[in-house]
């Protein structure tokens, strides 16, 4: 076992480290494993550009490839290369792998701006603005389809994952946009979407990064439980932030969701909160979406010492102690820490 291996020409070139902001924020202190970690993401943005700009009709690569050159944080890839640490060195189908993981994600962003009727994707207009709605999904097909076929030039284990978080991907979608069941929990209905939508990718990531190297299977299966558990406490933090930071450091407005009228975790905690301390928000989120600016504000001072906030944030700590707990198995490489400073980043996000 040991460290990416890879030529310094295959990050040749102005490639932008977009996941290296992330990196550089681990502290992990081993200058030869960063280095190689941001050559391994530079091979896979080069990699990543040509694929989605491939199409022969330049028309359909503008499409293909809008959101991806606008950037991003790169999460997918990032994991993808710290799963293959617990293999073998590295080799090309690990750069391969990361782009399978980063064209499902980029697929999903397409057809969710198309259910949010969204007009902006990382600082752009989204595709559902920029050509509309029909285009845009055809668009996401085309990134879903693409990465189905990297995969099986993988193998038939890359391939079955590929499809198996697709269709998870595609569930946790159509259960968001059905609601809850009359007879469901709202709670149990938003972590059902939550494994679907995102830790259902992140746990892809890392076990396909660990599957490309080699990795021992029981290795393979703690990488993807610490994904499940991560990808659900990243949901959570992203929830808390939308109530409490500024869009100075968000880059949206803060309490979206609010005004949105989206059921994140501590709307549906609030929702179900019963005490006398929790009464007032109770009463304003029970209209839906709050439109009216004196009740959003209201709503933000009342959150800001909810009960629903605290229990929140209780079930954010559980899900990273969780996600380090599956670390457990691992052996104490670099990668490792990477991984188990990676929760303290969530942590810190929400602080």
């Amino acid at each position: 076992m040991g460290l990416i291996h890879m030529d310094p020409a295959a990050a040749a070139g102005p490639v932008p480290h977009r996941s290296s902001g992330i990196l550089g924020q681990l502290s992990l202190g081993d200058e030869e494993f960063e280095r190689a970690i941001r050559e391994g993401l530079a091979a896979a943005e080069k990699a990543l550009q040509d694929c989605v700009r491939s199409a022969p009709d330049p028309r359909v690569a503008d499409l293909t490839g809008h959101i991806a050159a606008a950037g991003g944080k790169r999460m997918r890839p990032l994991l993808v290369l710290l799963g293959a640490q617990f293999g073998e060195p590295w080799d090309e189908g690990v750069t391969v792998a990361a782009v399978v993981a980063e064209l499902v994600h980029l697929s999903s962003l397409y057809h969710d701006d198309v259910m949010d009727q969204a007009a902006t994707r990382h600082g752009v207009p989204s595709a559902n603005a920029r050509w509309g709605e029909r285009t845009a999904v055809l668009g996401g097909d085309w990134l879903l389809a693409r990465s189905a076929q990297l995969a099986a030039g993988l193998g038939a284990d890359a391939l079955r994952l590929n499809a198996e978080t697709a269709g998870r991907l595609v569930s946790g979608q159509l259960r968001e946009l059905t609601g809850p069941a009359p007879d469901e929990d709202p709670v149990a209905h938003y972590f059902r979407v939550t494994e679907g939508k995102t830790a259902a990718l992140l746990a892809m990531s890392l076990g396909i990064g660990a599957l490309q190297a080699g990795a021992p299977e029981p290795y393979t299966a703690a990488l993807a439980a610490y994904g499940e558990h991560l990808g659900i406490a990243f949901q959570i933090a992203d929830d808390l932030l939308d109530l409490a930071a500024p869009a100075t450091l968000t880059g949206k407005e803060q309490g979206k969701d609010l005004l949105a009228g989206v059921p994140s975790l501590p709307v549906l905690l609030a929702r179900a909160d019963t005490g006398a301390a929790g009464a007032e928000l109770r009463a304003l989120l029970a209209a839906g979406a709050l439109a009216d600016p004196a009740d959003h504000r209201r709503a933000l001072e009342l959150f800001r010492t909810a009960p629903a906030r605290a229990r929140a944030e209780e079930i954010l700590h559980q899900r990273l102690a969780d996600a380090r707990a599956a670390l457990a198995v691992l052996p104490p490489l670099t990668a490792r820490r990477a991984l188990d400073a990676l929760c303290d980043f969530v942590a810190l996000r929400t602080s």
